[in-house]
């Protein structure tokens, strides 16, 4: 093993700036699974890690009992709940990486196909369901004992949110788009001058199987947002309710958004250089899949992705082809840069029993490499992940995967993809040991981070190569639900420098992000990369 790095040794130093800075092996592997818990009683539809390594994982509450019990002899007794007007199960759990462990939660209203978002004091805020909980607002704030639990605030939103999408605004607040038939956006928190305001490309996008619904969602360094639902893009500005501009129609003309579910992430913004915002979007299902769905007519998902580069004057779509189709595809931004792709079918759409031929295999997708090498087939997961699964990125760079529901209720048994309340885990072939003398430490850090000022991170990396190759970066955690991660972003600081120590390890000076628009206050996963590799991720606030 040594032997390979010390070849490897003089091909780095000799980098240039710009040039290639990562190094896999092919005996790497295609990553390595592990089933974390068989169990927990619930399956994930909805995740959300936070910064105390612990993740809200939630379902719904109107299908029946759950696997889990509330605990010290709680009930949900709710007289409009469709299902159970008196339910003592849990229908979400929080889930202790550190300790692989879970406990209930309480939910008193149906969080079915919701939607979520962290504010910068890093409590979860998550609106809308269905039924009696379209209107609420819940929250859940971190704690280190078992005393945090969900708090709802009933009738606060002034529409149905069913099917919306939650982005963290720059100002702390966050805006709620859209939702079932619902063609406007508001705020949380909301004053007397927020209002619910109407959005007209939500009408434009909607097609006979809507196709609109959990449009994506992402916020630009200019402050407006990025907004595709369908097969069309628009940048929005909520400050003036304005479309600024809209963006081509996506090449190909089918749709991506919810039951057509494909998946969008926000490339790496990288504050070393002049501004390149990119934005990828992959999969999908073809014009009328739903319809034929449901009369038992599978339709082969979309393979293809389209990038655009939204900072151009003229921007335009690049079409991409993935190894294989894919609809209900979680996107997830590694901590080095790449994009990992999992979960979904291959035939058919979103929906009750409206899909088949799972996509048992998760690709990673490299931006940077050149445009016919950036997909990699990785190794398969053991069972189905289709409808009402999700996916998240772990502290230590593992993918964290649960849930796949295809049914109105919890059907374990006597059908083709029974309901499944595990989780599992999926380390990427960065997590190789052979990548250990080159997997930088992290020692000491600046736990806060301030806009536009100076702070440390002190590591150590065993066979340190180059400081053009090691970079350092921030990831806002997703909400993720519906094959899209709502809210994720990573920002590659700037590197100001890195000096070794008198103790051998290295201290990298850097630059807190350039405006709330880049990285909106809050909590980030901050991680050291060398050579592609990265460490386990540490937690920072970000803060004005």
């Amino acid at each position: 093993m040594n032997s390979i790095f010390l070849v490897l040794i003089p091909i780095f130093v000799s980098l240039t700036p710009g040039s290639c800075q990562r190094f896999f092996t092919q005996s790497a592997g295609l990553g390595i699974w592990h089933f974390l818990q068989e169990d927990i009683g619930i399956s994930a539809m909805h995740m959300q890690l936070l910064h105390n390594d612990k993740i809200v994982i939630f379902d719904r509450t109107d299908f029946g009992n759950s696997n889990i019990s509330l605990t010290e002899g709680r009930c949900r007794n709710d007289s409009r709940d469709l299902a159970l007007p008196m339910d003592c199960s849990a229908h979400s759990v929080l889930f202790d990486i550190r300790t692989n462990s879970f406990r209930s939660l309480m939910l008193q209203t149906d969080t079915w196909c919701s939607s979520g978002s962290v504010r910068s004091d890093g409590s979860l805020v998550q609106t809308g369901g269905f039924n009696d909980g379209d209107h609420v607002v819940r929250s859940f704030s971190p704690c280190d004992d078992n005393s945090c639990d969900w708090v709802e605030m009933p009738d606060y939103l002034t529409k149905r949110r069913w099917y919306a999408t939650d982005q963290i605004l720059p100002d702390d607040r966050i805006i709620i788009i859209g939702g079932r038939r619902q063609f406007n956006y508001e705020f949380y928190p909301r004053d007397s001058s927020d209002p619910t305001f109407n959005l007209d490309f939500l009408i434009e996008t909607r097609d006979p199987n809507e196709n609109n619904l959990y449009p994506f969602v992402h916020l630009l360094p200019s402050g407006n947002l990025f907004i595709f639902a369908n097969t069309r893009a628009i940048e929005f500005d909520y400050h003036q309710h304005l479309v600024i501009r809209e963006f081509p129609p996506i090449s190909g003309g089918d749709p991506r958004n919810y039951p057509s579910s494909g998946s969008s992430v926000l490339l790496p913004i990288d504050e070393n250089k002049v501004l390149q915002l990119e934005i990828l979007i992959c999969g999908g299902a073809p014009p009328g899949s739903f319809s034929n769905a449901s009369v038992s007519v599978f339709q082969p998902a979309l393979s293809s992705c389209g990038r655009i580069r939204v900072s151009d004057e003229n921007p335009s779509w690049i079409m991409e082809t993935m190894p294989f189709g894919r609809v209900m595809g979680d996107m997830i931004l590694l901590p080095n840069g790449d994009v990992m792709i999992v979960n979904g079918a291959g035939r058919g759409t979103a929906g009750w029993n409206k899909a088949q031929s799972p996509v048992m295999r998760p690709v990673i997708y490299r931006p940077t490499n050149l445009i016919n090498q950036r997909f990699a087939v990785m190794y398969p997961a053991a069972r189905p992940r289709m409808y009402h699964s999700s996916a998240i990125l772990l502290t230590d760079g593992r993918v964290l995967v649960g849930g796949s529901n295809t049914h109105e209720s919890y059907r374990f048994t006597d059908v083709e993809f029974p309901t499944d309340l595990s989780l599992e885990a999926y380390s990427p072939p960065y997590l190789s040991p052979e990548y250990e003398p080159v997997r930088g430490i992290i020692l000491d850090w600046d736990r806060v981070v301030t806009y536009q000022t100076s702070f440390s991170v002190r590591f150590n990396i065993p066979v340190y190569l180059d400081s053009r190759v090691v970079t350092v970066r921030i990831i806002l955690p997703s909400f993720t639900t519906h094959s899209f991660g709502m809210n994720q972003r990573m920002v590659i600081l700037r590197v100001i420098e890195i000096s070794q120590q008198s103790d051998g390890s290295y201290n990298a000076v850097l630059l807190g992000p350039s405006a709330p628009e880049i990285a909106p206050a809050g909590y980030y996963l901050l991680f050291v990369v060398s050579v592609g590799v990265p460490s386990s991720g540490v937690w920072v606030k970000v803060q004005q």
